[in-house]
């Protein structure tokens, strides 16, 4: 489907359309990601998608802590990992919030967590200031301390 929706969500000529079609594999992401882009710079401007697009690229290639994450400010005096997943956004719910801990799908600091009893600190804050939370591998979102 990428080269369907390459010609239709993106101004590309044909011929690069065509190209980008015929990859495979792990080349192809290539492809999602020209796609990802230029579909974004037609809702947002080229700016605003160049700018995602090297937020995707550090947050996804090199596992980093990205400026451009979604960011919540919380009180880390006593802030419980179900409480933070559903700040981020991640669960409606702590009892969905739960659901994803026992699951394995939540990290802290590129970190596997298990224990949904988990207390956040300031000891996670990492070098920019932040606690980077995720979930699953494409959900992440930075948890800054309230000022």
């Amino acid at each position: 489907d990428v080269g369907r929706f390459l010609r239709l969500f993106t101004a590309l000529p044909l011929d690069e359309v065509a190209k980008l079609e015929a990859l495979d594999g792990a080349d192809l992401n290539d492809a999602k990601k020209i796609l990802a882009t230029e579909a974004t710079a037609m809702v947002h401007g080229r700016e605003a998608a160049d700018e995602a697009a090297e937020t995707a690229r550090r947050t996804f290639e090199e596992g980093d802590a990205a400026e451009g994450l979604p960011t919540v400010e919380v009180d880390l005096s006593d802030l419980g990992l179900l409480t933070a997943l559903v700040a981020a956004g991640f669960a409606n719910s702590n009892g969905e919030a739960r659901r994803h801990v026992k699951g394995g799908g939540v990290k802290i600091n590129d970190v596997q967590v298990t224990d949904e009893r988990t207390i956040l600190t300031m000891n996670e804050l990492s070098d920019n200031g932040a606690i980077k939370l995720s979930f699953g591998k494409k959900k992440h979102a930075l948890l800054k301390p309230a000022s």
